[in-house]
């Protein structure tokens, strides 16, 4: 599956609606943002049943402002509609996986529960 384009309307019903979305916060004139899209774009193809989307937070200066993206490329990803990853850089190729493989593996509900406990 290529990766989708995201607007403001489409942001958080696209989260809520698929089990995992990873989120590529980027912009044209971002040397490192240019350098991760072709590696974001080939895990999109090998990864399926996960939904990859982008935001370029030139035309989406409200909803970067939302999520409180403060350096591009920001990579962020969503279980069950819950922010499970964030983390501004351009990741390469093994380093990604390593993220797709521990936002797939990860039990939401009791990260968030041992979250609950330690608070």
């Amino acid at each position: 599956m290529a990766t989708i384009n995201l607007s403001a309307d489409e942001f958080e019903r696209t989260i809520t609606e698929n089990d995992i979305v990873f989120v590529d916060f980027w912009a044209s004139w971002c040397g490192p943002c240019r350098m991760f899209a072709p590696v974001y774009e080939k895990a999109s193809t090998e990864h399926p049943g996960i939904m990859f989307a982008k935001v370029d937070t030139e035309a989406e200066q409200a909803l970067a402002a939302a999520a409180n993206i403060t350096s591009i490329p920001t990579l962020m990803a969503f279980k069950g509609g819950t922010l499970v990853f964030s983390q501004p850089g351009a990741l390469p190729a093994a380093a990604l996986n390593q993220v797709i493989t521990g936002v797939r593996d990860l039990d939401v509900d009791a990260a968030l529960a041992e979250q609950k406990k330690s608070a």
